[in-house]
């Protein structure tokens, strides 16, 4: 037998690890700061540049994509080269990929909070930096697959399959969802515009959810808690059934996150039907990880790391549980647009990929330092803050979120609505938000006990860069298609996995995507909804730099509540022309899409001055900047005739009187303002966001004037 000496590169998954525990603590440093100032809105300090709506992406990409994302690539490096035999693909692909991803989380941590921003829930960042992240992906992907290729295992494990799904699945919804054209170095518009652009966007948002934080995360599952526990995965079945099942379903749930709203019913009706068959799937993985420790709960009691392990697991299992059934149409209209959603997110976030994350690194640490881990007690004590974090922070927001619907949807016995004014419903929910923020706190604080165990571990230990292991090269041999065999062929040939893997993804979005796109009946349009003026574009682009629609729908739902509330129920052919949907997914404030004309330009004035003039004891930051700093129009002639290639009927050769047009219309914003006291220059950026919030649903209203 021909046994062959090679070496693992421990360098970069020290390099990955080092900087998911660097980034976690900004991440949930921010997540703090956003937290607190729900409740306490002069935080910000008056800066435009921390407020809740700009960080609040920051957060996001911080957690994701910097903290999860150099996690997964860590477990990754660690576990794929040990589970092939081989050292990784290329020295230089792997340090390109290091040094690329931080290159793009440094990117995010500048642009985002200078409002940078699509608008895109966890794909806010802007077409440079899109294609960055592509460039880095493939490189990732081209290492893995070159690996996997020059391994010397035959069959691929259970975990490399998670990996190939993860690759080609994150690629595919990338590309399309930041699918844009662009105006300037920093601003695009998305092709797609209106509820096409929500389908699109949620087909993403919902799979970047389950290909970037649940897929990969299943692949470390199924190396990590073996390893740590000593014992072989409980079913090899139930992986196939778990994997095949899995990646097919996944892509179809997206519409869950729309409904109720614009999109056709039928994708909505899909939407709902195959989350609820993800159930099977998803608590297969989970009973598999779970099951994989029978015999050895004497070893979960003594090693901290498996009490991650199984906490991370369960908190899949309730995330998987709890998504499919807030996808029923019932629990979808009490719990949509609530902190039920934020409580959801965060069992899934902080128990399963944040508790995974801490699992893996207190095992994989002092096997890369050869040496023991430095104090289990201190690896225990976070476990506890961890886990005592993680339920302070949910049951408030569950607590939250359901109150939130009873108040949105009570009436009075004369059939008017008890809290008319949404912010008495804000106020009752704020000593939920302060217990919201002592929960993330201590969950944060145990993140700082284990960087103070893990450099410790480090410093008792000697760190090995390349780990020496041999191991025989496989040798060819007949190796037909047999009956019963199939799976165990295919583990053999991972170009053909990825591509079926593919095929398999691929069909729920087709199915889904096509007709909405082809067929022109899906979108009806109405006759009287125009294009937005020139000052009303760059209104709306203003509303995106500040991060409104974090805090802002704009989608009305056809229940009663919300009619008598904001009025007419939202309809897909108001969006046709808005690129990007600004639908929201989290009421913080009131929806807005049909608040044109229900007050007069000096209390938006006054408003965006100081919210707390208009409205009491309101947790919305002032925005003063906005009449300081004067209007930027410099790309508006762009902007108009990117938005006519993507099929908004501006006329040929409007931009070139586009200026002239929006300083018309600030100039009649003006006088109105001076009318009522308030002497401001047309070209501030404050008569802009007016110009758009007088624009919002006016459309329909006009519509429904003229029938009447």
């Amino acid at each position: 037998m021909n046994v062959e000496k090679f070496s693992y590169d421990n360098q970069t998954v020290k390099m990955f690890s080092i900087a998911s525990v660097i980034f976690g603590v900004v991440g949930m440093l921010v997540g703090l700061i956003i937290a607190v100032q729900l409740f306490l809105p002069e935080l910000n300090l008056g800066f435009q540049y921390i407020t809740f709506g700009r960080i609040r992406p920051l957060h996001t990409n911080a957690v994701i994509f910097a903290f999860v994302g150099n996690a997964i690539f860590a477990g990754v490096y660690y576990s794929l080269q040990r589970l092939t035999k081989s050292r990784m693909y290329s020295d230089f692909l792997s340090k390109f990929h290091f040094w690329g991803w931080q290159a793009i989380i440094v990117a995010a941590a500048v642009s985002l909070p200078l409002g940078l921003s699509t608008s895109k829930e966890y794909a806010e960042l802007e077409w440079p930096i899109d294609i960055a992240i592509a460039v880095v992906w493939l490189a990732f992907g081209a290492n893995m697959i070159g690996t996997i290729l020059k391994r010397r295992e035959k069959h691929m494990y259970v975990a490399l399959w998670f990996y190939i799904a993860t690759f080609v699945t994150v690629t595919v919804l990338h590309v399309v969802n930041s699918l844009e054209i662009p105006v300037s170095l920093m601003k695009s518009y998305p092709i797609w515009a209106g509820v096409q652009d929500a389908l699109v966007q949620w087909w993403y948002g919902h799979n970047a959810v389950a290909f970037f934080l649940t897929t990969p995360y299943l692949g470390l599952m199924y190396y990590y808690l073996p390893k740590m526990a000593n014992r072989p995965v409980y079913s090899y079945r139930l992986s196939i059934l778990h994997f095949w099942a899995l990646i097919f379903l996944y892509i179809w749930a997206g519409p869950h996150h729309l409904l109720y709203s614009a999109l056709p019913d039928w994708a909505q009706s899909l939407g709902t039907v195959f989350s609820i068959m993800l159930i099977a799937p998803s608590w297969g993985g989970m009973l598999n990880g779970l099951l994989t420790l029978r015999g050895a709960w004497d070893k979960v009691r003594d090693e901290p790391m498996l009490k991650f392990m199984v906490i991370a697991v369960t908190a899949y299992g309730m995330s998987t549980f709890e998504g499919p059934m807030l996808s029923l149409k019932s629990v979808n209209a009490i719990a949509h647009f609530t902190d039920w959603i934020v409580a959801h997110v965060h069992t899934g976030a902080l128990g399963w990929n944040g508790f995974l994350t801490f699992g893996m690194l207190y095992w994989m640490v002092p096997k890369m330092w050869k040496t023991e881990l430095y104090s289990k007690k201190l690896a225990n004590m976070h476990f506890w803050l961890g886990t005592l974090g993680i339920v302070v922070y949910v049951v408030p927001m569950y607590w939250s979120g359901i109150a939130q619907a009873l108040l949105w949807k009570d009436f009075t016995d004369l059939g008017m609505l008890q809290y008319p004014n949404f912010l008495e419903t804000t106020l009752q929910i704020l000593p939920m938000h302060m217990m919201r923020a002592v929960g993330g706190l201590l969950y944060f604080v145990g993140v700082i006990m284990m960087i103070y165990n893990l450099v410790l571990t480090a410093k008792q230990g000697s760190f090995v860069a390349n780990e020496p292991d041999e191991a025989p090269a496989i040798e060819k041999a007949n190796d037909s298609l047999k009956p019963g065999m199939i799976h165990r062929w295919l583990e053999k040939r991972p170009i053909k996995f990825a591509l079926l893997s593919t095929v398999v993804v691929l069909i729920g979005g087709l199915v889904e995507m096509i007709p909405t796109y082809a067929v022109e009946s899906n979108i009806p349009t109405i006759a009287s909804v125009k294009p937005y003026s020139p000052l009303e574009l760059e209104g709306r682009d203003l509303y995106i730099r500040e991060g409104c629609n974090n805090c802002h729908s704009q989608w009305v739902r056809p229940f009663r509540s919300e009619t008598e509330r904001y009025g007419e129920y939202s309809k897909a052919g108001e969006y046709v022309y808005d690129h990007p949907f600004l639908w929201g997914s989290k009421r913080t404030g009131p929806d807005l899409h049909r608040v044109g004309g229900k007050y007069g330009n000096l209390w938006h004035y006054l408003h965006m001055e100081d919210p707390r003039s208009m409205s009491p004891k309101s947790i919305m930051p002032p925005y003063p900047w906005l009449i300081d700093q004067k209007l930027d129009m410099s790309s508006l002639s762009k902007k108009i005739s990117v938005m006519r290639t993507l099929g908004v009927p501006y006329e040929e050769g409007y931009e070139e009187f586009a200026y002239d047009d929006a300083m018309k219309q600030a100039q009649e914003i003006v006088e109105d303002l001076a009318a009522n006291g308030v002497v401001v220059d047309p070209d501030k950026e404050i008569i802009a966001m007016i110009a758009y919030l007088q624009r919002l649903g006016t459309d329909i209203k006009a519509n429904v004037a003229e029938n009447k």
